[in-house]
């Protein structure tokens, strides 16, 4: 009996420990892959929480590293610009952007301008100005293969002359400048253009005074060899300012052209600089200070709302009112100007504005199937009084 109850406890006690063994688990090596699984949950878990939290850090520490940059650069320009007044020059006159590129200004017939001959003129000493001289579409014909003595002679013929002014940035081989050689001379005109020192592949450094003098040696030349036939002056843009600086000139000088064409102009470049729609520093503190004045240190002026009140010629002024880089009102205050000067007592001023829904913005109101008309209208009664 006693042997019995021993062999019961025995296998009662291999049994508890089979079970205890089979309950726990298998014993594993420290290489075995089951025991790497266990622990892979909670390490991939941990993974996955301190990804997502490291990576919108890192991107808001960028972000934040970047916006103070910009901002510190926002900063900063007001003051360079003050420092050097030599980048508001430059921003101003945009010389360096020559726009199209990889174009041959010595060939305009590459710009579809097959009657126009490619002049260099001297207006001084180290200082080298090219021109386009486009004659009218009648003498198309007769322009083929023709040397430039024959185009300088040509200005002689019973045509009226356009000198052509041009704004800043780009070349006289400009796109939409191109095109409205091509409608003037369609409509019977010379055209005569040129882009100023420092521009295109004109020899020089560009400055309001040079500008100005540089238009008034070409308008000179066109006159010695135009003989009677009317002169118009035509600017736009910033050459509106060109062209009322060398237009008092000649009329301080009693040689004033037949008429004077002003397209997109503005008051002075102080009012357009502070009006232009591209400057993000409008409401800068010390606008002024910081942005005007250096323009003004450099001595660029163009101030057309002062010039017009010594000009005696007649008159035309257009204008787009969806213009973006000349505002409207701006066009609009010239005329108010010019109408009520005294100088103009004799002379027609006319103000043509161009409706918005037509989409002529700064530069295309060349397109208009009006501006024959405009003209027409305009300087035909100037070809009267210049006869009369």
């Amino acid at each position: 009996m006693r042997k019995r109850n021993e062999s019961v406890t025995v296998e009662h006690e291999r049994g508890a420990a089979a079970a205890a063994a089979a309950a726990a688990p298998a014993p594993l090596d420290k290489g075995c892959s089951l025991r790497h699984s266990l622990r892979l949950p909670a390490a991939a878990e941990d993974t996955g929480m301190k990804r997502p939290l490291g990576r919108r850090y890192g991107l808001w520490f960028r972000l934040r590293k970047l916006i103070i940059w910009l901002l510190g650069v926002y900063i900063a320009i007001p003051f360079l610009v003050k420092l050097c007044p030599a980048i508001q020059a430059k921003l101003v006159f945009l010389n360096f952007v020559r726009v199209p590129y990889f174009i041959d200004l010595k060939r305009p017939q590459d710009q579809g301008l097959n009657h126009t001959c490619n002049y260099y003129l001297q207006p001084e000493e180290d200082v080298t100005i090219g021109v386009w001289h486009t004659v009218p579409a009648a003498l198309w014909k007769n322009a083929r293969g023709k040397d430039q003595l024959w185009f300088e002679d040509a200005l002689g013929s019973s045509h009226p002359v356009i000198l052509y002014l041009h704004g800043n940035a780009g070349t006289r081989g400009g796109d939409h400048r191109v095109e409205l050689y091509k409608v003037l001379s369609s409509l019977g005109y010379h055209v005569v253009t040129f882009d100023y020192r420092g521009w295109g592949d004109s020899i020089g450094s560009p400055s309001e005074r040079g500008m100005t003098y540089d238009a008034l040696h070409v308008f000179d030349w066109i006159k010695a060899r135009s003989g009677d036939n009317p002169v118009y002056i035509w600017g736009h843009s910033l050459g509106t300012g060109v062209a009322t600086n060398l237009v008092r000139r000649l009329c301080e000088r009693e040689t004033p052209p037949d008429a004077l064409i002003l397209e997109s102009p503005f008051t002075n470049i102080r009012e357009e600089a502070r009006s232009h729609p591209f400057s993000i520093y409008r409401y800068f503190p010390g606008f002024d200070w910081f942005f005007l004045d250096p323009i003004t240190t450099s001595g660029i002026k163009f101030a057309n709302d002062e010039n017009v009140k010594y000009i005696s010629c007649s008159l035309l002024i257009l204008h787009a009112e969806d213009d973006p880089v000349v505002p409207f009102h701006l066009g609009k205050k010239l005329y108010n100007i010019a109408a009520t000067s005294r100088s103009f007592r004799d002379y027609k001023v006319q103000f043509v504005p161009f409706h918005t829904d037509l989409g002529y913005r700064h530069k295309y109101i060349y397109r208009s199937p009006e501006l024959p008309r405009i003209l027409r209208e305009f300087l035909g009664k100037s070809e009267q009084e210049h006869h009369h």
